[in-house]
């Protein structure tokens, strides 16, 4: 019973020790998350979100370029080669003049061995504008209710 679980425990460790992370050679990107979900946002608010972005390979990250789906969707990215190991964030910005569901994406192109063209989306709705007339005429934020005095 004894070598049984000492081979347990052996094979244990040693499948630990082996199931680590290889190591990519070249530039390899990485980031924190493929959805940004903004949830619900007020028209003209914040539409700014960032994603973190990881050099896990062995050479300079370069990115090329970061293009956005459409012309609401405006990504910023970092011109700077990224050394192996460091970090740095692309900056989204949204148009929030525009109500109804966000469903975009940012495409980022790199040196990246791994994946050359990588590709990660935005999400959420815009709500209504506030001051836009209704159908009847009247501001969508005054309508119904008593009224005002």
């Amino acid at each position: 019973m004894k070598k049984l679980l000492f081979t347990l425990a052996a094979v244990a460790i040693s499948g630990w020790m082996f199931a680590q992370t290889p190591v990519v050679t070249g530039p390899a990107i990485q980031v924190d998350k493929d959805v940004h979900n903004y949830g619900n946002v007020p028209y003209g608010g914040n539409g700014t979100c960032e994603f973190k972005v990881t050099n896990t390979g062995t050479e300079p990250l370069i990115l090329s370029k970061c293009k956005g789906s459409c012309g609401c969707t405006v990504p910023t990215c970092e011109p700077n080669p990224i050394a192996p190991g460091a970090t740095t964030n692309i900056t989204v910005k949204y148009d929030t003049k525009r109500p109804g569901p966000i469903d975009k994406s940012v495409s980022i192109y790199s040196n990246a061995v791994n994946e050359p063209v990588m590709v990660v989306r935005i999400k959420g709705t815009v709500e209504p504008d506030p001051n836009a007339p209704a159908p009847n005429g009247m501001p969508v934020k005054d309508q119904g209710g008593a009224p005002k005095n």
